[in-house]
């Protein structure tokens, strides 16, 4: 059974053919997202073991796959090096505007961490994508379930101190002011 064939089974329809019928590593990627968009990491994840043995060396594909290694395979060590192998050919690649392809990359490696029950590590790696984009809402979303906070106003002083709550609070109403 050929690729598009084993595509068609596992009900990829979002499967787009370039290049006279070969399908592209992008295709699998915009297959990918669309089955982790609908919640299938499974078949995601198959989709993934396909692409990593035509493209073996495409960044894009070993982050996703990495992370669903981890997330779906549980082989949470070969998850995060194939997440890490990633890191390491975008950065060799050296293509202009890489800098924003970052925060997906660490996004997937926090992850991959986070199924092998890492979380210092995890928190690392999506802070180290903030360091690209601060403003990236899935770092931010999985910094919050983890419960990660901001440091208090006033470091110094122990977050339950008065000064820290009464400081941390006009801050808070100051910032959703500015936003509006």
């Amino acid at each position: 059974m050929g690729h598009e064939d084993e595509m068609k089974k596992n009900g990829d329809e979002a499967v787009r053919h370039g290049n006279g019928g070969e399908i592209t590593a992008a295709d699998y990627l915009r297959a990918v997202k669309s089955r982790l968009k609908s919640g299938n990491q499974k078949v995601a994840f198959e989709l993934l073991q396909q692409a990593a043995i035509q493209f073996p060396n495409d960044p894009f594909i070993l982050t996703y796959y990495g992370c669903l290694l981890a997330i779906v395979d549980k082989k949470y060590r070969s998850g995060v090096e194939t997440c890490r192998k990633a890191i390491a050919l975008l950065k060799k690649a050296s293509t202009f505007g890489e800098e924003m392809l970052y925060p997906v990359f660490y996004l997937n490696l926090g992850r991959a961490y986070l199924a092998a029950g890492k979380k210092d590590d995890a928190i690392s790696a999506f802070k180290k994508g903030l360091q690209f984009d601060s403003r990236s809402g899935e770092l931010v979303k999985e910094l919050r379930a983890l419960g990660i906070r901001k440091p208090p106003p006033v470091p110094f002083l122990d977050r339950t101190n008065l000064i820290n709550k009464y400081i941390g609070k006009l801050l808070h109403v100051a910032g959703k002011k500015s936003a509006k």
